[in-house]
């Protein structure tokens, strides 16, 4: 009886991987579908409106950016020329502005009375 219950027990923890298995097959297939779905409908609507998709745009930036603050790190490109010397200057304070001689205070039914001063 014991081997029979056993033979049972794998039968079902087999056909329970195989289940298992397959949904997540379906599942990464689905995922890569939708993807695909999405990638071709931003290439399109690109296509129509005539502008850059916004991945591209994003990462072309990044690369900008990036080569910017690197030495020579990207092909076909020249090394980098320093920005300039830094320049030291003095520190002074910077008063605040005065406040308006002919601003009267308000009363009366104008709510914004309490907030000008």
């Amino acid at each position: 009886m014991n081997g029979l219950f056993d033979f049972f027990a794998r039968l079902v923890r087999g056909l329970l991987k195989l289940v298992l298995g397959v949904a997540a097959l379906v599942f990464v297939l689905s995922l890569l579908l939708a993807t695909l779905v999405v990638v071709l409908g931003v290439s399109l609507w690109a296509l129509i409106t005539g502008r850059k998709p916004a991945p591209f745009v994003v990462f072309n930036r990044f690369r900008q950016t990036s080569h910017r603050y690197t030495q020579g790190v990207w092909p076909g490109r020249g090394p980098v020329q320093p920005m300039g010397d830094v320049v030291d200057v003095q520190a002074h304070e910077v008063p605040d502005a005065p406040p308006p001689r002919d601003v009267t205070p308000r009363s009366g039914n104008d709510p914004m009375a309490r907030v000008i001063r």
